[in-house]
């Protein structure tokens, strides 16, 4: 996945800087859905792109890091809303929506980022 993300870099998007900078954010976007992340670790996995206990444990890919913010983002709120709603259903895309008015449209362009 990492190979992607460096190969379609441009100096239009933006980037993380660091590890740091992504906990920060699942820090800010922690507060603002009001849960309780525990743990932020990072680790390279070959078919998603991050999980979350319901313990409140966070593992996101270490590719995301080079990915544009938006993917990153993305992934953040996706697992902190599975703290609200245990699955894909209404609920969890009506917090979606909430919190991320255009998940849909990221999550389709990270598709077309990653062909």
């Amino acid at each position: 996945m990492t190979s992607i993300a460096t190969e379609n870099k441009t100096t239009s998007e933006s980037y993380w800087k660091d590890a740091q900078e992504m906990r920060e954010s699942v820090e800010e976007w922690s507060d603002r859905i009001q849960v309780n992340v525990k743990q932020i670790q990072f680790r390279s996995m070959k078919r998603k792109w991050a999980s979350i206990s319901t313990s409140g444990r966070l593992t996101l890919n270490a590719g995301l890091l080079e990915l544009p913010k938006e993917f990153g983002e993305l992934a953040i709120v996706h697992e902190l809303v599975h703290l609200l709603a245990p699955n894909h259903g209404k609920l969890f895309k009506c917090y979606m929506w909430a919190y991320l008015p255009d998940w849909e449209e990221r999550e389709q362009r990270l598709r077309d980022f990653c062909e």
